[in-house]
């Protein structure tokens, strides 16, 4: 495999490279929460690029069609955009949170039960605040309850 190849395989979605402990270190040591401020603020740069984006898209296409399908279906194509763009400004928010976490270094632990979340969960969802068991219960009282 190239350089060029290993380098894109390794700036794939994620664009990081997964934590590895050292023997005794402490969870949520500096390094550790300096690797998720870094994953999180990489995140958070993609999400807003993504925002920059649509704008200029939606300026770009931005067109009065004479024919009322080609106008309905560009308004449906941009409802669809700024949707998607909402639910990302809420997880920019949600980022920032999480940010301010590791920033009060209180970042890592179950705002449910108090235990470590760890590492691998928090690199799979670094805004997570619930351990894997307290999230299973409250997914299952969720399922009981309806929607």
């Amino acid at each position: 495999m190239s350089t060029q190849a290993k380098q894109q395989q390794k700036d794939t979605i994620s664009g990081f490279e997964p934590y590895v402990s050292k023997a005794g270190e402490e969870y949520m040591g500096a390094p550790m929460r300096a690797h998720f401020t870094k994953i999180l603020n990489k995140w958070k740069l993609d999400l807003m690029q993504e925002v920059d984006r649509t704008v200029d898209h939606m300026k770009d296409e931005a067109a009065n069609f004479p024919d009322p399908a080609d106008r309905a279906s560009q308004e449906e194509e941009f409802a669809l955009e700024l949707r998607a763009r909402d639910r990302e400004r809420k997880l920019i928010k949600k980022i920032d949170k999480t940010l301010q976490l590791i920033e009060d270094e209180e970042y890592g632990w179950c705002e449910s039960c108090g235990i470590e979340i760890g590492v691998k969960r928090l690199e799979a969802r670094p805004t997570a605040d619930l351990c894997i068991d307290c999230k299973t219960l409250a997914e299952i009282k969720e399922k009981q309850v309806g929607k």
